[in-house]
């Protein structure tokens, strides 16, 4: 499904281009700003914080939607994420039509630098005539891939520090294989279970747990397009929980509607868990212990 409320805002790029036209344009020497830093921009922290883990001290990382409290469905451009945009030296955009913001903004800095698209890199994209759950960023084998592209690009933007990229990016990818091995140790306890959400945020770390989704699809799609939920899709949804039919439902914290608070409430009032699940990273959490959290939540509350 394409998170359209994500990308169809309309930007405030308008004014920030006029005021950045005479801004330098990024080149892909690793070198924008004279000062031998690579400077990288993602669209959430999510990518960020993977960013900056392999970089370390050596790159600079500006991450567009980084307030949690921050509905991501929600941006708009502002004259520093344009300034940002334009000196950078690679760029990191989810794509999918997630966040086609970044496409605005690169082309309004008229940079050169790189971009990472996370959901061509994931090869999940196979066309055909279902919905693309383009919420990568909870596939642990895209996150692994993600690493390695990212090691060889900024081995090659400042090949000086190649050994660091390497040596943090072995690391990462051993945090994210443990990641992987605890999804699977997970499938063999909860394989088939049914579960719902409000919109397919979890749905790749449901897959991998052996999860199935049974949520109406005319409900999450309404939910994460930000349209009106058909009536006869919510009675269906609500039925999930009146029947206790689900063992959890997954709601996306960071937005709301009527109709996602009137599901979170009947599967309250049925004493079914509800887990809370986000697409940027919770204040002082970086990607790992962020999706520990969320293997640790959901496999906690299977338990009960």
């Amino acid at each position: 499904m394409q998170n359209r409320r994500l990308l169809a805002l309309p930007l405030v790029a308008g004014a920030a281009a006029l005021a950045l036209s005479g801004c330098a344009t990024s080149s892909a020497s690793g070198d924008a700003s004279g000062d031998g830093t690579v400077r990288i921009v993602a669209s959430t922290n999510v990518y960020g914080s993977i960013a900056q883990e392999i970089g370390g001290d050596d790159v600079e990382v500006t991450s567009i939607l980084d307030d949690p409290s921050q509905d991501p469905h929600s941006f708009e451009s502002s004259a520093k994420t344009q300034l940002a945009v334009s000196k950078a030296d690679l760029l990191i955009e989810n794509g999918g039509g997630y966040d086609d913001f970044m496409t605005t903004l690169a082309k309004a800095s008229n940079t050169t630098a790189d971009t990472i698209n996370v959901v061509e890199l994931s090869g999940l994209d196979q066309g055909g005539d279902a919905e693309f759950n383009e919420h990568v960023f909870y596939d642990y084998p895209t996150m692994v891939k993600l690493v390695a592209d990212l090691e060889q690009r900024l081995t090659k933007l400042d090949s000086a520090h190649a050994d660091t990229f390497e040596r943090n990016a072995k690391t990462l990818t051993t945090k994210l294989d443990d990641l992987e091995s605890q999804t699977a140790a997970a499938k063999e306890k909860v394989d088939g279970e049914e579960v719902s959400y409000t919109e397919p945020v979890p749905g790749y770390l449901f897959d991998a747990m052996g999860l199935d989704n049974v949520t109406p699809e005319a409900f999450a799609e309404a939910i994460e397009e930000g349209d009106d939920v058909p009536p006869a899709a919510l009675n269906d949804t609500l039925k999930l929980f009146t029947g206790k039919q689900v063992r959890l439902l997954a709601v996306n914290e960071q937005t709301s509607s009527p109709e996602t608070e009137q599901v979170q409430k009947a599967a309250e009032q049925a004493d079914i868990p509800v887990v809370g699940v986000t697409e940027t990273l919770p204040k002082g959490e970086d990607y790992v212990s962020w999706q520990q959290a969320n293997i640790d939540e959901i496999t906690g509350a299977l338990a009960k």
